[in-house]
């Protein structure tokens, strides 16, 4: 008998009566109990790293214990396979983005059978290939039908000599990322997702995933979402009938309010200061921070504001108050402008010290003093300095000044959320098309269900200067399915978290060509049991998905209302890892010991430390 193990001979033998007799396709067994294991999907980038492999090792162990263990499992794999790489592939070297991608996946699929993995290829989904994304577009059209899609101007990263929109990531110490030209803020058309409709249900159904999802992962979506309780104010402007309307969660301290500071992207920012002394300091100013990327605005230390010459009034006590442009005002928040309290808000005390504008406290800590000039309280307390509201702890206080706002048509009590509509317009080509048609005599028109999908052209020219498809002409001119004159075709592509959004129910069913999914295959298959990825994911890629299951089961497609039951990230089985290692080490033990044996090592170690 021959000891040594010919792994190739022996394993390639293997691999080829698995994918011969397909002893990992699977279907669906009513009368067997189902599991679904899903392993994020790859972008085909060329090769398989050990990333890849740790991640894909987890879910296929998982699938054959399962599978042993008697269980209905579903396993697949597909490829995330839009995106900006293949397109720079393209610019760089003249390889067609499609060409370059189906390589790499060719390439990558046979690596992952190489391995092994227990995988049903027969389910196998590709994003960028027509009979999937024709999907996507039904999905928007969709979704435009009932209000969620919708286009509006928006500010965007813009490259000038690229004539490009530039992902944040894309913009570097506020230059482009490929050609070095400064970045300016641009406002386009773009084409967004009402995902805002769905953030109370978003947020309230995080509820039923604790002790399911990793705790960090809940508390980044929480945050993302990010809900505030408060107030809407207006503040008038002096001498104009505009006014400045803020959204603030401590309405309790209008009254200690000694500034106003607006965004330098606030619409009336520039138009605050004409004809004032400040004009041409306020224009400088707001122009510097208008070209500058959203993510260096983010992470912007120093404070800095100028004076706008123009003053708001406190509208409970008529006092004129200062409008200033500040950099630490985010435009993305709120309404992009605040009522300034110096004394009780960090940012705010820190601005006012800078500028030597007043601080007024209007709160003081139920026990003790404080030194408002030194540091801001930031806490609740008691009223004080707020005409017939003192005495009132910041509780009451926040209700009943509230009403009066109320009362006086000047305010009301108000939800916020951090979370914003999902734009998802690109300005590239290796996208999904966005299914619409721009006409001059009907307006926007839907492109027919039956003439999807909108495919791609093939002959297209990469120079890297602005949107490949803007240039092919017989891919926008087109007619109008309504009046059938000469129209125009969007050439924008949907952004590549659209493709991974929904994927995972494609899987119940990829070569449906009537549907995106057969609804009681996806019954049978959802929610996935058990998903396993990067924590880099916690946030958008988990949050859009969670949106488009709900929109497919307003929509009568699905019946679940969250995608995933179980969340494993790689991260958490690395850190549980160490945790275990280091217990042994300390036990001086090593990872043969028996459960019983470790409990009665931990006693005595407990014992030997009182």
């Amino acid at each position: 008998m021959n000891r040594e193990y010919n792994f190739k001979e022996i394993e390639e033998k293997l691999l080829k009566e698995w994918e011969e007799n397909k002893i990992f396709k699977t279907e669906e067994k009513p009368d067997k109990k189902k599991f679904y294991v899903l392993e994020m999907f790859p972008y085909p980038s060329g090769r398989i790293h050990m990333g890849h492999v740790r991640n894909y090792a987890i879910g296929d162990v998982v699938n054959r214990y399962l599978r042993m263990k008697g269980k209905n499992t579903l396993h697949p794999m597909g490829w995330d396979a839009f995106g900006m790489p293949a397109e720079n592939a393209a610019i760089k070297s003249g390889v067609h983005p499609a060409k370059w991608t189906y390589e790499n996946i060719d390439y990558m699929r046979k690596e992952l059978k190489r391995l092994g993995f227990s995988y049903d290829w027969d389910r196998e989904v590709t994003t960028c290939s027509p009979e999937y994304y024709k999907w996507n577009q039904w999905i928007f059209l969709k979704m435009l039908e009932k209000g969620i899609a919708y286009r509006k101007s928006a500010v965007v990263n813009w490259c000038p000599h690229d004539m490009t929109v530039l992902a944040n990531e894309q913009v570097i110490e506020g230059r482009c990322w490929r050609c070095d030209t400064p970045v300016v803020q641009k406002e386009i058309p773009s084409w967004f997702l009402r995902i805002t409709d769905y953030a109370e249900v978003l947020l309230d159904d995080l509820e039923e995933l604790k002790g399911k999802w990793p705790e960090a992962v809940l508390t980044m979506q929480k945050n993302w979402i990010g809900k505030s309780i408060g107030a809407t104010i207006r503040f008038p402007i002096e001498y104009s009938t505009s006014v400045l309307e803020v959204f603030t969660t401590r309405p309790d301290t209008i009254f200690g309010v000694t500034f106003m500071a607006l965004a330098p992207e606030h619409p009336l920012a520039i138009e605050l200061a004409k004809g004032t002394d400040y004009e041409e300091e306020v224009e400088d100013f707001v122009n510097k921070y208008l070209s500058m990327s959203t993510r260096d605005r983010n992470i912007i230390e120093e404070k800095e504001g100028v004076f706008t010459g123009r003053y708001a009034i406190n509208p409970l006590t008529n006092e004129k108050v200062p409008i200033w442009i500040a950099n630490y005002i985010l435009w993305g928040y709120g309404t992009g402008a605040i009522m300034a309290v110096p004394a009780h808000d960090e940012r705010d005390h820190e601005f006012a010290k800078k500028y030597s504008i007043p601080i007024k406290p209007v709160i003081k800590p139920v026990d003790g003093e404080w030194d408002y000039d030194k540091e801001a309280f930031t806490g609740e307390g008691i009223l004080i300095n707020s005409n017939g509201f003192d005495g009132l702890s910041s509780e009451e206080a926040k209700e009943k000044i509230t009403q009066e706002l109320e009362k006086k048509g000047i305010g009301e009590k108000t939800i916020n959320f951090r979370l914003r509509d999902w734009n998802i317009s690109r300005q590239r080509y290796w996208g999904t098309p966005i299914p619409v048609i721009y006409c001059d005599n009907c307006g926007i028109v839907p492109v027919p269900e039956e003439d999807l999908p909108v495919v791609l052209p093939e002959n297209v020219e990469f120079t890297g200067m602005g949107n490949p498809l803007e240039k092919v002409e017989e891919f926008v001119n087109t007619t109008c399915p309504k009046c059938g004159k000469p129209a125009r075709r969007e050439t924008d592509t949907m952004d590549t978290f659209v493709d991974s959004s929904w994927y995972f129910l494609r899987y119940c069913d990829p070569h449906n060509d009537k549907a995106p999914f057969d609804k009681e295959k996806a019954d049978y298959w959802m929610p996935v049991d058990l998903y396993i990825g990067g924590i880099e994911h916690a946030v958008l890629h988990l949050l859009y998905s969670r949106f488009f299951t709900k929109f497919l089961k307003e929509i009568g497609l699905v019946d679940v209302k969250e995608p995933f039951t179980q969340l494993l990230t790689q991260g958490m089985v690395l850190k549980k890892w160490i945790k275990i290692e280091k217990l042994l080490e300390i036990l001086g033990v090593d990872e043969n010991i028996t459960i019983d044996e470790l409990k009665k090592k931990i006693e005595e170690l407990k014992e030997s430390r009182n």
